[in-house]
């Protein structure tokens, strides 16, 4: 798993990663991985248009939700948590290119949804990016939107 782009732990139940390759997918069945979720866009780097037929060829589920990486939104992230929680029983792998716009939908995901401190969920977060611009803002805003703040610790 360690050989996917920017592979990253979120617990025994959910990976995050950027794009694997057509070779890799073999790989996430063999490590238990039951559903791949991709939120990368068709027209992102290294997609792979036959990325649906390769996951169900491996007999796990693929769910597509493609996030515009200039303009994510509440409806995106809500989305997001129908996904995860519809498969909160299943070992769920989530990727998207680089898995920036993955790990700033699951630091969304662990904070508002699961109760995670902000602190605990920044620190895998920014293992692999500090969001700026657009995405700092779309993640204060929803943390907002949820009665988040930095200062409430939660």
């Amino acid at each position: 798993m360690e050989q996917i782009k920017n592979f990253l732990k979120i617990s025994e139940h959910i990976g995050t990663a950027g794009q694997p390759t057509e070779e890799q997918f073999p790989a996430l069945k063999e490590a238990g991985y039951e559903v791949v979720v991709n939120l990368a866009m068709p027209t992102s780097t290294n997609a792979i248009p036959n990325e649906g037929e390769l996951v169900t060829s491996q007999d796990m589920i693929y769910v597509h939700l493609p996030v515009k990486w200039e303009a994510p939104t509440s409806k995106d992230l809500d989305n997001f948590f129908h996904i995860m929680e519809a498969n909160a029983g299943n070992k769920v792998f989530v990727h998207c290119a680089l898995n920036m716009r993955v790990s700033a939908f699951m630091y969304l995901y662990q904070v508002i949804r699961q109760g995670v401190s902000i602190s605990d969920a920044q620190k895998q977060l920014h293992h692999i990016w500090e969001p700026d611009g657009v995405w700092r803002d779309f993640i204060e805003n929803e943390l907002a939107n949820h009665g988040i703040t930095a200062e409430s610790g939660q």
